[in-house]
């Protein structure tokens, strides 16, 4: 077990860095440019380094590791209690010390850059997607406002276009929806792209390939699953798994402490994203 636990308060150019032995003794209390921050750990002698999980944190967890540092990930909303003064990054950075030696504290598993990888992938192709609608929901709405009512949904598109061409529309109006199709199937070009990407992606994977084998699981979720989750083992059993995903009714106890509602729609935690959970 390390002697000294260094807390890191990241941000885009100011790290705040404090150090304390396990028995709460402050050591030091810095304030670092980026180009310093790896300089100084470098410097310093194998510790217990714990970050917040949120921006970058994954990427400076893999680079402090290498550094030699044992390095632990711990969810904001643990971090929060611990705060005893005036927020700042001074005070951030001392209370993720003292949340990380409570014996209880759960911590988040730090991604490899192949999860962030797919992760990133599954965001774009999802991001697309949100805009694709969009702009669907954009062309219904010019349609709706000259008597024209089209069904929500990308299967509509193709009546969509033959509507524009019997229709009796305004010049500006027609090419304006013309521009709309336009941009709607290059979403979906892009849209296609991304997931052929994925299709093979989860192809190279045992852990992905296992979970398409069970029913209602396809390419996406299980991509999801292996971008986002932490390790499965972390799991007691695994109704802990189905209630993280959204599946199931949480315990009382859990959806108090996590702040949610008695119940997940599926789905949910995939699209906020799962970079501060700690199971």
């Amino acid at each position: 077990m390390k002697d000294t636990v260094i807390g890191v308060d990241l941000a885009k150019n100011i790290f705040q860095v404090h150090g304390a032995s396990r028995a709460g003794e402050v050591m030091f209390r810095k304030k670092l440019r980026r180009q310093q921050f790896m300089q100084f750990m470098a410097t310093q002698p194998p510790a217990l380094v714990v970050l917040e999980s949120c921006g970058s944190a994954h990427y400076w967890a893999r680079e402090l590791a290498g550094a030699g540092h044992e390095v632990r990930l711990i969810a904001p909303q643990y971090v929060k209690p611990f705060v005893k003064r005036q927020k700042n990054d001074a005070a951030d950075a001392e209370a993720i010390v003292i949340a990380a030696r409570q014996p209880e504290m759960r911590f988040v598993e730090p991604r490899t850059e192949a999860q962030q990888a797919r992760g990133v992938l599954f965001r774009a192709r999802q991001r697309l997607v949100h805009q694709r609608t969009e702009l669907v929901n954009a062309l219904r709405a010019v349609l709706y406002e000259f008597g024209l009512v089209v069904p929500q949904g990308i299967a509509h598109i193709r009546h969509i276009e033959a509507m524009l061409d019997e229709a009796v529309l305004p010049e500006a109006v027609k090419q304006e929806c013309l521009d709309l199709l336009r941009q709607i199937s290059e979403q979906s070009v892009r849209i296609d792209v991304r997931t052929k990407k994925i299709r093979m992606l989860v192809q190279e994977s045992e852990n992905t390939c296992r979970l398409q084998s069970m029913p209602g699981v396809g390419p996406l979720t299980a991509l999801a699953i292996e971008a986002f989750a932490p390790d499965l083992q972390s799991f007691r059993r695994g109704r802990d798994f189905a209630a993280w995903l959204g599946l199931v009714p949480v315990s009382s106890h859990l959806a108090e402490r996590k702040g949610w509602g008695r119940y997940q729609k599926p789905g949910r935690l995939i699209s906020a994203g799962f970079s501060s959970w700690a199971p």
